[in-house]
């Protein structure tokens, strides 16, 4: 899962611990930290009364063969459950993509010499 976008709104007080929920992502998913990207966006508003959320995570991620409906299905049922262990509700979608589709270019590595 290498994108998670969470939103929430401004006025929330909760703390949303991202570094605690990358690594618990990490392990839902089997990814590495390296590929396994939370932004958090800090929103005025949203439209939906539907739902009590505090968080809206949206997850863009590489469609492989194995990541079955229900392996999908299941693995964002775990992500809420990981929103819960930190006191949150969390409202989930996942979108795929397809591999040829998709391009990155991250900053060159620096020395730490």
């Amino acid at each position: 899962m290498p994108l998670v976008k969470v939103f929430a709104r401004v006025g929330m007080t909760k703390p949303i611990p991202l570094a605690s929920l990358q690594s618990k992502l990490c392990a839902i998913w089997s990814t590495k930290p390296e590929t396994t990207k939370l932004i958090l966006s800090r929103v005025e508003d949203w439209t939906s009364d539907s739902f009590e959320e505090d968080c809206y995570i949206d997850i863009r991620a590489y469609g492989k063969a194995e990541r079955t409906r229900e392996f999908v299905l299941d693995g964002m049922t775990q992500v809420q459950k990981a929103f819960a262990e930190e006191n949150l509700v969390a409202n989930v979608r996942l979108e795929t993509y397809e591999g040829e589709r998709y391009f990155h270019v991250p900053p060159p590595k620096t020395s730490t010499k």
